[in-house]
């Protein structure tokens, strides 16, 4: 059996959005921004996808811009506040210290160029707090960044709570919402929210696309020049196979939201009551304010490459965190933005389901994980000594 359970790394895509994409291959191949009748038909399914994602999210469809991702949309949206702040005078931006590499970059860019930058701690419950946001907001702040989910540990922010303060304080708030849209309801106006990033390939629908939400009236910069595509704030001519898979995915998505989340919920309950099992290990991330599909555990005693490479052999696919990171040796910043300590956060492992996993596949993880940890602890002289006692256990 092969189990896929990293879902949070990228889905597998919907019939549905295969379907919508075929049509524009042959069909409605056109240049949107061409005045011809091809052009204009393609415009057409171009206008209608931007209408129906802007359907899903509470918004205007001017409020919609394409782009090639989260990573993208992330950058816009911080780069158009910060360089709006400056020209105010105002060179404060808050986020939180377990962001996604996208939003954090960016900072540490814009750290280089004079700004001030707050990360809020998540130590606690391993997440973030509304009134932590209120205490740090300034007279200077020029923006409130913070994931609406964390893609590692499945944290599910107060995004709701954090756009009030931000709108009493008159602050600018963006939140990376890559790992919620499709899976989380979200309605960009009653939660306050200026603006927000997504990517299709998270809820089923193809890479390589993405788009942002702008609230109207509140101006973006350029990241990209050339020409006047997506009212001149985004260069380049649409990708128009992917942005009507992505429309179709997050439709079926939230059509569906409902019953997915309640099916996704029940397995990761199974899997995080079986997990808890193994001897000196730790659920990571809040244990209640947490994405349907998401489980992050660390093990002591092991590697979290080795857990990886052995579970694949016995069919299950996982991830010790971010797939953007996976290159690298150095532990998750967000399990040490956590509290966890180098050795532990070196053995994590993240479990991210869809509603395609089944019941079966929960049993068939639950067997092999126990039984691979305990295969890697076995040969592990860092157990050998944590059960000789001359080091201290830490979980």
């Amino acid at each position: 059996m092969q189990v896929y359970a990293d879902n949070a790394a990228t889905t597998k895509m919907s019939p549905a959005a295969i379907a919508a994409m075929t049509p524009c291959f042959d069909i409605f191949y056109g240049n949107p921004s061409s005045l011809h009748s091809v052009g204009q038909a393609a415009k057409e399914k171009l206008e209608d996808a931007r209408s129906r994602i802007a359907g899903c999210l509470g918004c205007e469809p001017r409020e919609i811009y394409f782009t090639s991702g989260g990573s993208e949309a992330d950058n816009q949206a911080i780069l158009s506040a910060a360089r709006l702040g400056e020209r105010k005078g105002k060179k404060h931006i808050i986020s939180t210290a377990f962001e996604h590499h996208a939003v954090l970059h960016t900072l540490e860019r814009l750290k280089k160029e004079g700004f001030e930058i707050t990360l809020l701690d998540v130590r606690q419950g391993h997440n973030v707090t509304a009134q932590q946001v209120r205490d740090a907001i300034r007279e200077d702040t020029c923006l409130v960044t913070t994931m609406y989910a964390n893609n590692e540990i499945g944290s599910v922010l107060p995004i709701a709570e954090i756009g009030a303060v931000c709108k009493a304080a008159g602050v600018p708030f963006h939140t990376d919402a890559v790992q919620a849209v499709g899976h989380l309801p979200i309605d960009v106006k009653a939660q306050n929210i200026d603006m927000l990033s997504l990517s299709g390939h998270k809820f089923h629908g193809p890479k390589g696309v993405g788009a942002l939400y702008c609230r109207r009236g509140f101006p973006l910069v350029n990241i990209i020049e050339g020409g006047a595509q997506e009212r001149g704030k985004r260069a380049g001519t649409e990708n128009l196979p992917a942005i009507c898979g992505m429309a179709a995915a997050l439709e079926e998505a939230c059509a569906h939201m409902d019953e997915n989340a309640a099916k996704v919920t029940a397995m990761r309950d199974r899997l995080i009551e079986g997990l808890s099992k193994i001897p000196h290990s730790a659920l990571n991330g809040d244990p209640v304010n947490r994405l349907p599909g998401n489980v992050s555990f660390c093990f002591e005693g092991i590697e979290g490459e080795s857990l990886l490479l052995l579970l694949d052999m016995k069919g299950v696919c996982a991830s010790s965190g971010s797939a953007c990171t996976s290159g690298s040796l150095d532990p998750s910043h967000v399990l040490l933005a956590i509290g966890r300590v180098h050795d532990v956060a070196h053995g994590s492992l993240r479990l991210s389901l869809c509603e395609y996993n089944t019941d079966e596949e929960i049993d068939h993880i639950l067997a092999v994980v126990p039984e691979v940890v305990e295969y890697l602890r076995n040969m592990s002289p860092v157990w050998r000594d944590l059960m000789t006692g001359k080091r201290q256990f830490i979980l």
